[in-house]
């Protein structure tokens, strides 16, 4: 009973968002039936467009998990979108950079270094959070724009192909690449699999149950003997961590090289997919996989309905609204009467 409370809202939220969705197509000229059927069709129908949806959606999984992590350490990590460019960059140099690696060796050791990438940078506003004060919100959008020109310079000046007009890394190393099994990716695989292990993390650990704590009150947290220092900095090491791997694997799994602009807005999805998901990590599975259905049945939706591809965004963001709608309400009507909400540990717990 408690979980299907806890699904009602997403699912409401994206019933509503499709029919608004319905009616702006209408609108707009087109058939909202035919639009949704090329929808499901260019995302579902067929394994490899099935396979296409998966591998969209391994980068939102991961980036979802970054976000619902931060959130329930009661932190708002705005900051994926850098993370995971760090990742995809760093794991993109050593694709390239080791050779003669076996492939049991250099995809993981690649990989991992694209974690830890995500980690070190993710770990920056939770020491200034935790030290200094700094709300992780300012410092983690100030940190998307370093991560960003920052990433430009090194494959621009560093790692730049030889001879190629175009500013981005060589090609990795065939020992690195992640495969894909016939029309699944592994590393959708390993998204999932990521996705089960944060939620045993937090529900069945010692170090979960300290991170949740100090999400749903820091002070008792404190009183209690945890060290909130020590939790916010690990909590914001952990979601890059989780972010950085999402750039690792689209790096090393899709593009086989990293390349400046290819993940625009994928760190901002996650956004969208831990609030759908409420912060459950199971949730996000199936959060990730809706998004990811929608960008790649966007051009389909086009050819055959006659719909504009920005559709898609303008659904995406209606889900977001109507998900964070309840969530505004109770803090309008709280906050009046003096009480506090955040979206720490306990949000989408009831």
């Amino acid at each position: 009973m408690k979980i299907l409370r806890s699904a009602l809202v997403p699912i409401i939220a994206v019933v509503l968002a499709l029919l608004a969705g319905a009616l702006l197509i209408q609108l707009s000229g087109s058939s909202p039936r035919e639009a949704y059927s090329a929808l499901f069709e260019g995302s579902f129908v067929g394994w490899e467009r099935f396979g296409t949806t998966l591998e969209k959606a391994t980068p939102l999984i991961m980036g979802g998990l970054a976000v619902a992590f931060a959130f329930k350490g009661g932190l708002f990590n705005i900051g994926g979108q850098g993370q995971l460019l760090f990742g995809a960059l760093i794991a993109g140099a050593a694709g390239y950079g080791f050779t003669g690696l076996p492939w049991i060796i250099h995809m993981p050791l690649a990989l991992l270094l694209g974690a830890a990438a995500g980690a070190a940078w993710g770990a920056i506003p939770g020491v200034l959070k935790a030290t200094r004060g700094a709300h992780e919100v300012i410092t983690t959008i100030m940190l998307n724009f370093v991560a960003a020109n920052m990433a430009e310079w090194l494959c621009t000046k560093v790692w730049r192909e030889p001879g190629d007009i175009l500013v981005r890394t060589p090609m990795i190393e065939g020992s690195a690449e992640i495969p894909t099994f016939g029309n699944i990716p592994l590393g959708f695989l390993i998204a999932v699999a990521f996705a089960f292990g944060m939620w045993y993390l937090l529900q069945k650990t010692t170090f979960g149950f300290e991170v949740r704590s100090v999400g749903l009150n820091p002070s008792a947290a404190s009183y209690a003997g945890i060290s909130t220092k020590r939790i916010v900095i690990l909590t914001m090491a952990i979601s890059g961590f989780l972010a950085g791997i999402g750039g690792s694997i689209e790096t090393l799994g899709v593009l086989g090289r990293y390349e400046p602009g290819f993940n625009a807005g994928l760190g901002f999805d996650g956004i969208t997919i831990a609030l759908l998901a409420r912060t459950n990590p199971i949730a996000v599975i199936p959060s990730a996989v809706l998004i990811a259905s929608m960008d790649a049945s966007a051009s389909l939706m086009q050819f055959k309905a006659g719909v504009a591809p920005e559709i898609t965004d303008v659904i995406e963001a209606l889900i977001l609204l109507f998900v964070a709608t309840p969530i505004i309400v109770r803090w309008f009507f709280k906050s009046r009467q003096g009480e506090e909400i955040s979206f720490g540990a306990n949000w989408g717990s009831s």
